[in-house]
């Protein structure tokens, strides 16, 4: 095994448990539109275009988790969603689950366009979170936490990682985040074999648009 593949027997803190936790309240979108399109236009244009040069085949589903400084989980289900939030610390359209995260946090769903004309049916996101939606076809999803990524290019990966809080093996970049995080791959027991992550490590460097 390369001498850069990793075992994290229990590096990874408590993150989310598949299900919600109680204590729900729910809001209307948290931002209008019209004051959205007053936001500096040269972030949101660049996390849109992040977002259109991501390869439709490779995320078909998504599923980002945002472990913020705020003390807030974000669980986001579309990329330029989060690309956006990355950029601009701020979503659009929000339902909020006030201390229903697996420590008391406050959940803050992002919801897209297009869900919040229909307000009363979940979001993606709320599906991913509670356990309720599958992905059949490809994968691609990230936590961000502690200034580190993770990077998860199958959902049964992504699911193990939620149920266990931890990542068995691992293949870790120091320094190649967009702003020079550390990025941290999750392989399987197969997945592993293959050495560095070619596949896995050109999406996410497309997704965030670095050369």
């Amino acid at each position: 095994m390369p001498a850069n593949l990793r075992t994290l027997s229990a590096a990874v803190a408590s993150v989310l448990a598949l299900g919600v936790m109680g204590g729900c309240a729910t809001q209307a979108p948290a931002k209008s539109e019209a004051k959205a399109e007053a936001k500096p236009a040269a972030a949101v244009q660049a996390a849109q275009s992040a977002a259109a040069a991501t390869p439709a085949a490779a995320v078909t589903d998504n599923y980002f988790l945002v472990f913020h400084e705020n003390g807030r989980i974000y669980p986001i289900a579309d990329a330029r969603n989060y690309l956006e939030f990355l950029h601009n610390n701020e979503l659009i359209y929000t339902r909020t689950r006030i201390g229903a995260g697996p420590e008391g946090e406050t959940l803050v769903f992002g919801i897209e366009k297009k869900e919040a004309n229909d307000l009363n049916k979940p979001a993606r996101a709320e599906l991913f979170y509670d356990g309720k939606f599958e992905p059949a076809g490809p994968f691609y999803g990230e936590v961000m936490r502690d200034g580190r990524f993770y990077v998860f290019g199958e959902w049964k990966d992504f699911k193990d990682y939620l149920a266990h809080k931890e990542i068995t093996y691992t293949f870790a970049e120091i320094g190649t985040g967009p702003k020079g995080e550390t990025v941290i791959y999750a392989l399987n027991k197969n997945s592993v074999k293959e050495g560095r992550p070619a596949r896995l490590v050109e999406q996410f460097k497309t997704l965030h648009k670095i050369n």
